[in-house]
């Protein structure tokens, strides 16, 4: 059972955030400037969201006592990352809202269900087939989908390239399927596409819609690097890819901010590659380029207020500052046109994501 309410937050209340990430972080700020008050709920006792909040909670996620306590002090709740155990919200939303729903995260905690699902509403995706042992493994490399290669990923958990593996026709499926240690699986084909973009939309609690513009993103080794607005794409495509967004949003009955990940082929089909139910990466630009950033936008929709204009200001490039990147701080602060976010994490590691940099440009100037 969901406890839902209706009305509208009023300042001085109190929303939850499950997670403690940079992601947490950003949308504390956010509702702070809307006079909310923010209650962290995670394990980690130094995590970036903490630092910028009212309350942490600092407690396994299976410590039945401290979920109640946090659900019972927050008027709304939600999440920064789509791995938060199912127990956890399920036992959440009998107390207080959960904003997106727990739908939204069972469908994007699972691969196979993610990808079924949004089959299921007539949108394209890559080739797909389920995976649960050597033998179904060896008959999906010998699919034609595979003719061009493949990705054998875990179905859940697994992020930034991790839990991911490549593979072509054949390849030893013995070999593979013991690198994936027994996890059920999803093998999905290449696709040929010209380049990768995503959708941060946002959907309000009465139904409303409002999309930021798509941007081109760049990976390396499974990492976002650069998003780049506008991307690369004719005014159609970029009003399919929104158009896929609803979709997607409505058929989940969806509250906040996602990010719908795409690819965009050489035949200019939009197919979706992944969603992810929460503010997203490629959506950090928007606190730079955009009136009403991803962030607020997402505060605002759980909290029942209006959904603020998407529309840009500027063009911009957005880099996440990766591993050592962080030591270029100086540097970067010394530019005049760019907007440097640092997340407050103690340790730098390599692949690990400390902050991002946003340079901006008027609108049909390269920015960077």
């Amino acid at each position: 059972m969901t406890n839902e309410f209706s009305g509208v937050l009023q300042p001085g209340a109190t929303i939850g955030v499950l997670g403690g990430g940079q992601l947490g972080r950003m949308l504390a700020v956010a509702a702070a400037r809307l006079g909310f008050h923010t209650m962290i709920y995670d394990p980690g006792r130094n995590c970036p969201a903490a630092q910028v909040a009212n309350r942490h909670i600092a407690t396994p996620w299976d410590d039945n006592e401290a979920l109640d306590d946090f659900a019972n002090a927050c008027d709304v709740v939600t999440y920064e990352f789509e791995n938060v155990p199912a127990e956890t919200t399920e036992r959440i939303a009998v107390a207080v809202p959960v904003c997106p729903g727990t739908k939204a995260l069972a469908v994007a905690q699972d691969r196979l269900m993610e990808k079924s699902f949004v089959r299921g509403l007539g949108i394209a995706t890559a080739p797909f087939g389920q995976v649960d042992d050597e033998a179904s493994l060896r008959a999906a490399l010998a699919d034609p989908m595979t003719a061009n290669g493949a990705i054998l990923k875990t179905r859940r958990l697994g992020y930034d390239g991790k839990g991911q593996l490549r593979l072509k026709a054949g390849d030893d499926a013995v070999a593979a399927w013991a690198e994936m240690a027994g996890a059920p699986c999803i093998l999905e084909g290449f696709v040929d596409f010209e380049l990768e973009i995503s959708v941060v939309a946002a959907r309000g609690r009465n139904g409303s819609f409002r999309a930021f513009d798509p941007a081109h993103n760049i990976h390396r080794d499974g990492i976002l690097r650069t998003s780049i607005v506008p991307a690369p794409v004719s005014a159609d495509i970029a009003e399919e890819a929104k158009r896929i967004a609803r979709m997607i949003m409505d058929g989940l009955d969806y509250c906040g901010v996602m990010g719908v990940e795409c690819f965009v082929t050489r035949d200019d089909e939009v197919l979706v590659n992944e969603i992810a139910p929460r503010v997203h990466n490629s959506g950090h630009w928007t606190e730079a380029a955009c009136l009403i950033s991803q962030f607020e936008q997402h505060i605002r929709a759980i909290a029942g207020l209006p959904l603020g204009d998407p529309a840009r200001h500027s063009d911009c490039v957005m880099e996440n500052l990766i591993g050592d990147d962080v030591d270029r701080v100086p540097t970067l602060l010394e530019d005049g046109n760019c907007l440097v976010h640092l997340y407050g994490k103690a340790e730098t590691r390599p692949g690990r994501k400390m902050g991002h940099v946003t340079w901006l440009a008027p609108p049909g100037r390269q920015a960077g």
